[in-house]
């Protein structure tokens, strides 16, 4: 059965989740800064960069996983059980995201590590797949029923295979697998909205 209420409440507390998570990838550079035995400036970005780098990398993931998610319920006019249980798991990913990342972010080439990362990322990715399939299959979830057609299916489903595929290849090429992404936009395979 779909509530009658309209998903603005799902989407404020989804957004204040995602905002407060974005937040906390910041407070371990925070900590570094406000450590004992101030170094100069430059020296401290040199010697702590894989944390910054981390940082700055998981910061555009999450904004991008957020903007995909925006777009979608800018088409959803209700909400029922399923959307909102994928929509909590969804949250989850994002809230798990910092952890992996301050492991990214220290030294070393670990592949539990990078399999952690990826795999978040990855289970978010499907997550948002699950609610594009969700909300285009069920026309009384979408302002603009647009149905599951191929390509609404192909788009949802491309950058989750392109994370499994960077997943996959972890072990041989790190991180740079998520370069993998840059691709779906440049096929003209965005997610749909």
């Amino acid at each position: 059965m779909t509530a009658k209420r309209e998903p603005d409440r799902l989407v404020l507390f989804t957004d204040a989740v995602v905002a407060i998570a974005i937040t906390l990838l910041v407070l371990p550079l925070v900590e570094v800064v406000s450590e004992p035995g101030s170094e100069p400036p430059a020296e401290l970005v040199h010697r702590h960069w894989p944390q910054i780098f981390s940082f700055l990398l998981s910061f555009a993931v999450i904004a991008q996983l957020w903007m995909t998610h925006h777009r979608l319920f800018e088409n959803v006019k209700r909400y029922n059980s399923p959307l909102m249980l994928l929509n909590m798991a969804w949250l989850l990913t994002i809230v798990v995201l910092p952890f992996p990342t301050e492991l990214v972010g220290r030294p070393g080439d670990d592949h539990f590590t990078q399999f952690f990362y990826i795999g978040t990322i990855a289970v978010s990715s499907a997550l948002l797949t699950a609610l594009t399939l969700l909300v285009h299959g069920s026309p009384d979830l979408a302002v603009e029923g647009r149905g599951l057609s191929l390509l609404v299916v192909l788009r949802a489903l491309l950058p989750t295979a392109m994370l499994l595929l960077a997943l996959v290849l972890s072990p041989l090429i790190s991180y740079w697998g998520l370069l993998l992404l840059l691709l779906s936009p440049a096929a003209g395979l965005r997610r749909p909205a």
